[in-house]
């Protein structure tokens, strides 16, 4: 249901402010131009424009509860004409009954009944399309709001969705490590174990929209970084750089993880040989620039096929949460994959 307009103070004292200027014009009209005595013009402004004012709230309630669409403003015409003939009337017949005594005044009553018609049906049509525009902005208003509402719990279930595919996959693969390790080297895997449970104790306090540093977010990768380090030993090196102007800008949170694990499943998985891996922060035109390279072997591997489904969910995540799409990036240049991020910022 729509607010009434008469909800805010500065919409009641715009609203008072035009009915005292009204009445005063009334009065004057009444008191200089048609020359009544002070009170009979008194009692007729009052009367005449006490009744229009509450007719005039009456009609605003209304139109709260029908605000009628289109092809139905005839409907709306006839409502307007059947109230400013019953507002006449009740007039005619209230003033007639107060000032009985007063023969000269109740001549002009009845003389005036026409032009007041006139006066109550322009006020009333007034106030009718004041609140008709008013209710079809405030329903426009609350539509688009239930709409973004909308969109934004479709966003957030999609977001989650994403999150919860890829956690599994991460979690599966640090397991079967675990139980290769727990028997020849029972000590990496109570290693492996507690990192484990520190980075799922962090990435689960992480709501999937909310914005953490790069600083923050390293602290992350790191333990992510060190889990992997334990699976493949000496192969992986991983390679970070950074400057400071970068340390407190901002990005989704644990954007990195499924970004880095592409990175060692394609550096590493078809290669017996050691890689590093680069991850390289810098800021350009107020964004945060992330290229993460990782080499390749042309023969065994290829990075640009297969399902892909850490990029592509990290390239829906940024599209969803920024409403662009163009922000995630992969290029192939002397069998080195990069995949390039362009965070904005605020």
């Amino acid at each position: 249901m729509s607010s009434t307009p008469l909800k805010s103070a500065k919409n009641i004292i715009i609203f008072s402010t035009i009915w005292w200027g009204w009445a005063t014009l009334y009065f004057k009209l009444l008191y200089v131009d048609y020359q009544l005595s002070g009170q009979i013009a008194i009692i007729d402004t009052l009367f005449t424009n006490g009744l229009l004012i509450l007719g005039s709230l009456l009609l605003i309630n209304i139109f709260r509860f029908y605000n009628p669409k289109k092809g139905t403003f005839l409907y709306l015409l006839v409502l307007i004409a059947a109230f400013s003939l019953l507002w006449t009337a009740i007039v005619r017949y209230g003033l007639a009954a107060i000032l009985y005594d007063n023969d000269e005044y109740i001549k002009f009553l009845i003389h005036s009944m026409s032009i007041r018609f006139a006066m109550a049906l322009l006020i009333t049509g007034c106030v009718a399309l004041f609140s008709t525009v008013w209710y079809t902005q405030e329903e426009y208003k609350e539509n688009e709001q239930r709409k973004r509402d909308a969109e934004k719990l479709a966003r957030d279930a999609e977001l989650f969705n994403l999150r919860q595919q890829l956690q599994p996959h991460f979690l599966f693969n640090s397991l079967n490590s675990i139980s290769a390790l727990a028997g020849s080297q029972p000590q990496q895997a109570r290693k492996m174990i507690q990192q484990l449970s520190d980075f799922l104790r962090g990435t689960l306090r992480k709501d999937d929209q909310q914005q953490i540093s790069w600083e923050e977010e390293l602290k992350y990768l790191h333990l992510y970084l060190e889990i992997e380090k334990v699976r493949f030993g000496h192969r992986l090196t991983t390679e970070i750089v950074s400057g400071p102007e970068t340390t407190n800008l901002q990005l989704p949170a644990l954007l990195l993880q499924p970004v880095v694990e592409n990175a060692i499943k394609f550096g590493l998985y078809d290669t017996t040989e050691a890689i590093t891996i680069s991850i390289i922060a810098t800021i350009e035109s107020n964004q945060l620039i992330i290229k993460v390279q990782n080499p390749f072997d042309p023969e065994t591997s290829r990075p640009g096929t297969g399902t892909r489904f850490g990029l592509s969910s990290v390239q829906r995540r940024l599209y969803l949460l920024y409403g662009r799409s163009g922000l995630l990036e992969t290029a192939v240049n002397n069998n080195i994959f990069t995949t390039i991020i362009k965070i904005p910022q605020a």
